[in-house]
């Protein structure tokens, strides 16, 4: 008789060709088709999203069997395969039973049961189990249909969602960028509203006018591969090179007395066994002996020997690329130009983020923090949010640079970029911080600033490896805004 595991069972019906087809026929859409001819970057992203949707959507197909229903009747159903034919012929019916409210194979068996009931087939039995088994697997495929069609409807609509959005943010993000349309396309199931684009058409169009902010993201977007590591790729050399050795040949110094047979070196009170010529015998003795007293003298010597050190490359080491943490000062101070500035620069940020597969993190602060993860699935939803942000509040950087530590000291934050935005009109920090962000530096982490005040208090910026100050004329930014 046939034996069934729901798993297997489930598994064999996915693999059978269902899945393939609702691919094809996705694909296949109109409209589908001709965003993808038009597009070709938007093609592989429509691609990558359908392979990924039929892996999963496997995954919740094999799933269907794990109901209580199924559980249930495929239990049943594994304990009766394996009946000998008397056990069968006896339990059959409470079996048929139990099968009256979960199974869709009930009225078939008391069909099957009637018929045979009298006749007691020995072959009816494994008659009986097969039909139970095509049963089962006819209500699983149909469940499976059922989960695929639902579920086809679902990404059909998710597609449709993000190509929208895409289009709505050509304006918005930089053009001919296939690694940054990437990511942006896993960010771009949130659903825009215009006023949503309009406001990042705002900043966008504010990091255009203002080239000087422009090239500052890209200098920090550069900055992880300029850093020089002397303990990283260094090669091995062999030079000629004078040393001091220390030598006993060399008479600068006493520094002892021992038993040889070196005259030159031997002790005053030696020789007055030569002064008498019955003790003459005894010296020379001791001379062949080696036993006269010396002095031991030692001393250094310049010798030229080949040397073997290690030198590092000119060349500047290839850093790994870790996430950026934005720290944008939200205070009352900065509104206006500052504030618009600060926003700008964080959203060119992320731009540079989503071409580089980096992630970018904001943290606003002001007496409080606010976080938002830029680059995560909805992240055009938290931008909007971060963007629409009103300023107010006092300066407290204290907090923000503890909070930003402790995410830094976590692999997650590996070789960081922190970026702090603000006016700096606040006092010093603590010994502490410093310490903790010295360790942080030893681990590759970096850390700037860009000043967008030119009250800032100095002794705070001497903390970040990398200072910039963006604060032009008033006459500057009327001609910036036209």
């Amino acid at each position: 008789m046939l034996g069934a595991d729901g798993v297997n069972l489930a598994l064999m019906i996915a693999d059978s060709g269902m899945i393939e087809s609702a691919m094809n026929e996705l694909v296949h859409r109109p409209q589908l088709m001709m965003v993808a001819e038009n597009n070709p970057n938007m093609k592989r992203s429509i691609k990558g999203h359908l392979l990924k949707w039929r892996g999963s959507v496997k995954k919740r197909m094999t799933k269907v069997c794990e109901t209580e229903r199924f559980q249930k009747e495929l239990a049943l159903y594994q304990e009766v395969v394996y009946w000998d034919e008397a056990t069968f012929f006896n339990k059959i019916n409470d079996i048929v039973k139990q099968l009256e409210w979960h199974s869709s194979f009930y009225v078939e068996a008391r069909q099957l049961l009637e018929r045979e009931q009298s006749l007691s087939n020995p072959m009816f039995p494994h008659y009986f189990c097969e039909q139970w088994y095509k049963s089962l697997s006819d209500a699983i495929k149909q469940a499976q249909l059922t989960e695929l069609k639902e579920d086809k409807e679902k990404v059909l609509a998710d597609l449709y969602q993000r190509i929208e959005t895409l289009k709505t943010m050509e304006e918005v993000a930089t053009a001919g960028d296939e690694a940054q349309l990437g990511r942006l396309w896993d960010m771009a199931a949130a659903k825009l509203s215009k006023t949503d684009i309009t406001v990042m058409k705002q900043y966008a169009k504010f990091l255009l006018r203002n080239q000087g902010l422009q090239k500052i993201a890209e200098q920090l977007g550069r900055m992880a591969n300029e850093i020089d590591d002397p303990n990283k790729d260094r090669t091995r050399s062999e030079d000629l090179k004078m040393v001091e050795e220390k030598s006993d040949n060399v008479t600068d110094d006493i520094v002892g007395v021992y038993e040889s047979d070196d005259l030159n070196k031997m002790l005053p009170n030696e020789t007055l066994f030569l002064a008498h010529p019955e003790l003459e015998v005894i010296f020379y003795k001791h001379l062949v002996d080696k036993r006269l007293m010396n002095y031991q003298m030692q001393g250094t010597q310049r010798k030229l020997r080949k040397v073997k050190a290690t030198k590092p490359q000119a060349k500047k080491v290839e850093q790994e690329k870790g996430p950026f943490i934005v720290c944008v000062d939200a205070s009352g101070s900065m509104s206006g130009f500052p504030e618009q500035c600060a926003k700008a620069l964080a959203y060119g940020l992320m731009q540079i983020a989503l071409a580089e597969e980096r992630e970018c993190y904001v943290i606003m602060f002001s007496t409080t923090q606010i976080t938002y993860e830029l680059t995560k699935q909805d992240g055009l939803r938290e931008v909007n949010d971060f963007l629409s942000y009103t300023f107010h509040g006092g300066t407290d950087l204290k907090p923000v640079l503890e909070q930003s530590i402790e995410l830094m000291s976590a692999d997650k934050y590996k070789n960081a970029d922190l970026v702090v935005l603000s006016d700096f009109i606040a006092p010093s920090q603590p010994e502490k911080v410093l310490e903790h962000i010295h360790a942080l530096k030893e681990k590759k982490n970096r850390f700037h600033a860009v000043s967008l005040s030119k009250y800032g208090n100095p002794a705070l910026m001497d903390i970040f490896d990398h200072c910039w100050s963006y604060h032009p004329s008033a006459v500057g930014r009327l001609l910036k805004w036209r």
